[in-house]
């Protein structure tokens, strides 16, 4: 390679790496904003309880993979860290449902916020062929309406969560 050649390559190089800098910077800086414009329409999520009764549905184990803002199921929620998927047990109780997220702190939905329990094919960056997402809609403190998506390591656990609440 001569010396004219490999100049335009590094060139090009550096180039594509500022490029691909920009890209990532913007995309961060989208998302922060979606956060911040949302932050006042969610507000604050339920305290959890004190102390809650037996469970009604044992704890199921699967993936947290996120929250959307009601009637678009593609609209992710990027407030707070309601955004970000993670490991995730799911356990049904008189009082609510209690989603212990690993890396991220636990969701409480009490059980008068909930307005249905259901199966999607998809939500939020997470489509599958068949209903593989078990979409629980509820009403946070603010008034706003959400769809928190979970996939089941088991599909077969999710007929226990539908019998549950309609």
């Amino acid at each position: 390679m001569n010396t004219p050649t490999l100049v335009a390559s590094l060139i090009m190089a550096a180039l594509l790496a500022l490029l691909i800098a920009f890209l990532i910077r913007q995309m961060m800086r989208g998302w922060l904003h979606r956060a911040q414009r949302q932050a006042e329409l969610i507000g604050t999520l339920p305290p959890l309880p004190d102390t809650v009764g037996p469970a009604i549905v044992a704890a199921t184990k699967g993936l947290y993979v996120g929250s959307t803002l009601v009637p678009h199921w593609n609209d992710k929620v990027a407030a707070g860290d309601l955004g970000f998927r993670a490991k995730a047990v799911m356990t049904r109780y008189p009082e609510g449902i209690m989603l212990q997220r690993s890396g991220a702190g636990p969701i409480w939905i009490p059980d008068e916020s909930i307005t249905a329990v259901r199966t999607e094919r998809g939500i939020a960056g997470k489509a599958l062929t068949h209903d593989g997402i078990l979409a629980i809609r509820w009403r946070l403190p603010s008034g706003a309406e959400i769809d928190t998506g979970f996939r089941a390591d088991d599909r077969a656990e999710y007929d226990r969560w539908l019998e549950e609440k309609a």
